[in-house]
């Protein structure tokens, strides 16, 4: 599914996916975001990995002082640039996750949320080690992944998807314990606490995980 974004679901596309989602995956977005603005000050560098059509880029350059979004879909940023013509602080990239181009701690945090570790499909490892090397020291990574908890309702905003003609037919015979498969080659995991903390155990950094809203987990890495 290297290139499904990419060719399928981006742009517009992409956004209709939000645009349609049930009130119970609204409050969960609502609680992941508001999860992560209160981790901003004022004075923050904030780098967002795979920022899509800018959905959380506008509330998070109202905290901090520069917000720099990459993807490496360029018509996600085309729109991007029109949705945040108002937020000057924004600054939109075309860039791999796994190979950033930004010096060694530059970045007070870097935040890669709504499955984007898992929805990437790139090397977590070496997503997880350039996320780590372009943060400060002190400095945060935040990743997210789906609750175990929240796996009905996410189905439900999936099938809504598929049923829009958004992603394809849903494979119920591959499709179970977190894992969505699509007849047309789409394919959405998580990434459960047990397989994200063995990547960690190389790196000098501080690792929580909290969950909220029994939707949401959270990996908040600190670098020491």
């Amino acid at each position: 599914m290297t290139n499904y974004y990419k060719d399928k679901l981006s742009a517009l596309r992409l956004k209709k996916c939000y645009d349609i989602a049930p009130p119970r995956i609204q409050k969960y977005l609502k609680a992941e975001i508001d999860h992560v603005l209160q981790k901003i000050t004022s004075k923050d560098v904030v780098l967002e990995l795979g920022c899509g059509y800018g959905r959380l880029l506008s509330q998070i350059a109202t905290k901090a002082t520069i917000v720099i979004g990459i993807d490496n879909v360029y018509s996600n940023l085309i729109l991007a640039k029109k949705i945040l013509k108002h937020s000057p602080n924004c600054l939109l990239l075309t860039m791999d996750a796994i190979n950033l181009v930004f010096r060694s701690c530059m970045f007070d945090l870097v935040i890669c949320i709504q499955n984007g570790i898992s929805a990437f499909q790139v090397d977590k490892l070496k997503l997880l080690s350039e996320s780590i090397r372009v943060t400060k020291e002190d400095g945060y990574v935040i990743f997210s992944s789906y609750s175990e908890k929240f796996w009905d309702d996410r189905l439900k905003w999936f099938q809504l998807q598929s049923k829009y003609g958004l992603i394809g037919e849903i494979d119920y015979n591959r499709t179970y314990n977190g894992t969505i498969i699509c007849k047309d080659g789409f394919t959405a995991t998580t990434i459960t606490p047990e397989e994200f903390l063995p990547l960690t155990s190389n790196f000098h950094i501080d690792t929580t995980i909290v969950e909220i809203d029994n939707s949401s987990i959270f990996y908040e890495i600190k670098r020491k």
